[in-house]
């Protein structure tokens, strides 16, 4: 048939093989990448299980007693305890079961999103930076069969990690529903959470923006959350704005809600099909939202080791600054709430905000909780100039007459010198808060608080020295230490005199040497072993990237 005898609807009309070439090579991908991530992949997914192990059967360890256990569930009752793990149903007739639905699910959701963000981030929007998705799409391989394959994997290995969680329940002999629920719970706030990251994969033109967009989300759901159900039991209207928040409001073991759930898998499908669509509206490399231009000319400071520097770190340490000050000004805003509860906190709240000023000793454990976010600023700083080496514009830059040790040097500097403003700044933040809703004079908190923040400051050093030395020279291992780094004194931070753990175990926790100033007074040997941790690390990385080969994968 000559083409002028065709149609001009034959000549339109899409072939019956066209959807099938657009996921064409779906399969192989989702091999690849299994094989890629096979470690990666493994260690998230045994992590989230033994993080849901752990909780399910610590409860019964720290809470021997039925006494013991209501003392605990007020805890968790009262505007504090609500504001940092949810709503706090059950708590008013407690077991063991909804002290652990109601105390620590919240925080097996968030490791799930996690993984859910960054693994869809990895495998999309970071291939086509690096220019392997422009490789691959010369084979035979459909224009949506990358992120098919990314979502597979990580809904399969989000699926794998519910059923590890309904396990945990299980083995604690918890009500087989509520288990269920719980890991159900999981399951849907990883498709939702994978949905986002698959459209900020389209949005930004580089993974580090595309993955701060997806967290960005995760924390205003965290923020959004701890408002709602800081307001009163059972959670507010404000609730019902957080993600998060639908997760919580399922209630395992109390009223078992499978509805809420309808939320996040419409949510999580609507955003799927939403990156799915905007795949389509841009080329391969390329973002929706345009980047910015840069100046006609470059700045005299780009031609120093600091300038550039400089210019490299700032938009990461700018989101971060923001974030964190706003944080500050909200917890601060607290305590107020924080006086008119202090009468009926439990002991173990006492224990946790020490001394007898309860507003004071709250605001010197957020200072504390405020620094872990302020480490991981600094573990989130390092983890950019692994990018750069891989990338290769840490040889470009160090092509010009910049030694090796000038060039992470100065990257160093601004990155210390840029966390450190941010503990006075929040420190500050958490001050104005204070005093702007205290009933009494809230001025005179302003320098104890600034103080508070600044204190902080070795802590965090030492978390930068560790990570830079690792990054000298063990580059591959340095982020993740980085972050286990984190999340280790998070966890102790928040819960660790709960958890009744060996002394050998929380002594590891960098965040808990320091005095709780100002209810404490300041004792300089932490702050001298610290800083001194921090230096000798900054000091041996600087000494074995001075060595190492650069690039070096």
């Amino acid at each position: 048939m000559s083409v002028s005898t065709i149609s001009p609807e034959a000549r339109q009309a899409p072939s019956p093989a066209a959807g099938q070439a657009t996921f064409a090579g779906t399969g192989i991908l989702l091999r690849f990448m299994l094989r890629r991530d096979r470690m990666r992949t493994t260690t998230w997914i045994l992590g989230i299980a033994l993080a849901g192990f752990y909780f399910a059967h610590a409860v019964s360890v720290v809470a021997e007693t039925e006494e013991d256990l209501v003392s605990l569930a007020s805890m968790y009752a009262d505007p504090v305890g609500r504001m940092m793990v949810g709503p706090g149903f059950g708590m008013d007739a407690p077991t063991y079961e909804r002290f652990y639905a109601s105390g620590y699910s919240l925080f097996i959701y968030i490791l799930i999103a996690l993984f859910s963000v960054f693994t869809v981030i990895r495998h999309t929007r970071a291939e086509e930076q690096t220019d392997r998705a422009e490789l691959v799409r010369a084979n035979v391989v459909g224009r949506h069969a990358t992120l098919t394959a990314t979502l597979i994997l990580t809904l399969g290995a989000n699926m794998l990690a519910a059923g590890l969680i309904l396990l945990a329940g299980v083995s604690a002999d918890y009500d087989a529903a509520g288990s269920a629920l719980v890991a159900a719970s999981g399951l849907a706030v990883g498709l939702f959470f994978a949905g986002a990251a698959a459209v900020t994969a389209q949005l930004s033109e580089s993974s580090r923006g595309a993955s701060a967009l997806a967290g960005g989300l995760l924390a205003v759901a965290y923020l959004v959350r701890m408002g709602g159900d800081a307001a009163e039991v059972g959670g507010s209207g404000l609730s019902w704005a957080s993600p998060l928040g639908w997760s919580q409001q399922t209630a395992p073991f109390v009223h078992d809600r499978w509805w809420p759930l309808l939320l996040l898998i419409g949510s999580g499908a609507l955003f799927i099909a939403a990156g799915y669509w905007l795949s389509t509206k841009r080329d391969v490399g390329a973002s929706l939202l345009p980047s910015r231009l840069g100046r006609a000319e470059a700045k005299p400071s780009l031609g120093t080791p600091v300038g550039l520097a400089f210019r490299t770190l700032k938009g990461g340490l700018r989101g971060w600054g923001i974030a964190l000050l706003l944080t500050g000004l909200m917890f601060g805003s607290y305590a107020q709430t924080i006086l008119d509860a202090a009468d009926s906190l439990p002991a173990e709240v006492s224990e946790i905000f020490a001394g007898e000023d309860m507003m004071l000793g709250y605001l010197a454990y957020m200072a504390v909780f405020m620094a872990v976010f302020i480490a991981a600023a600094g573990v989130s700083g390092i983890s950019q100039l692994r990018g750069e080496e891989s990338r290769g514009r840490a040889e470009y830059g160090m092509s010009a007459p910049v030694g090796r040790i000038r060039w992470l040097g100065s990257h160093l500097l601004v990155l210390v010198v840029g966390l450190v403003l941010m503990l006075c700044l929040v420190g500050l933040g958490m001050g104005v808060g204070a005093a702007a809703t205290l009933e009494q004079d809230g001025s005179q908190y302003f320098g104890q608080l600034f103080l508070a923040g600044a204190l902080q400051a070795p802590a965090v050093l030492a978390v930068i020295g560790i990570v830079t030395a690792l990054f000298g020279w063990l580059p591959r291992a340095a982020t993740a230490v980085g972050w286990v780094i984190i999340g280790f004194g998070g966890v102790l931070t928040s819960f660790g005199g709960l958890l009744e753990l060996p002394e050998a175990v929380t002594e590891l926790n960098l965040f808990g040497h320091l005095a709780d100033y100002p209810v404490q007074d300041i004792d300089w040997v932490p702050v001298l072993w610290l800083s001194g941790i921090g230096v000798a690390g900054i000091l041996l990385g600087l000494l074995g990237w001075s060595r190492r080969e650069v690039n070096r994968v």
